[in-house]
């Protein structure tokens, strides 16, 4: 487990790992609008397929719950409760 740690931290800055569904690697912005909403259904459609207890699939879940927040909340509110 901290051998993952380790590895998701230096991930954080190179475009690869769970950081690239969030935020742009060349200038560091955070997604936003219709895009942040494509790359949280993407993410989850990536990691949906792994085990209910993998790290990356929750925290896939939680990037789609938090990219249908502003726009569709109704529809964020199951998504981010499942994450519980």
């Amino acid at each position: 487990q901290g051998e993952m740690a380790v590895k998701e931290k230096e991930e954080w800055n190179t475009g690869e790992g769970i950081m690239k569904w969030q935020k742009c690697f060349d200038c560091g912005q955070e997604f936003h609008g219709a895009v942040k909403l494509a790359l949280g259904w993407a993410c989850w459609k990536t990691y949906l397929g792994r085990p209910h207890t993998d790290g990356k699939r929750c925290n896939a879940i939680g990037i789609l719950g938090n990219a249908l927040c502003p726009s569709r909340p109704e529809e964020a509110l199951p998504v981010l409760e499942a994450n519980l």
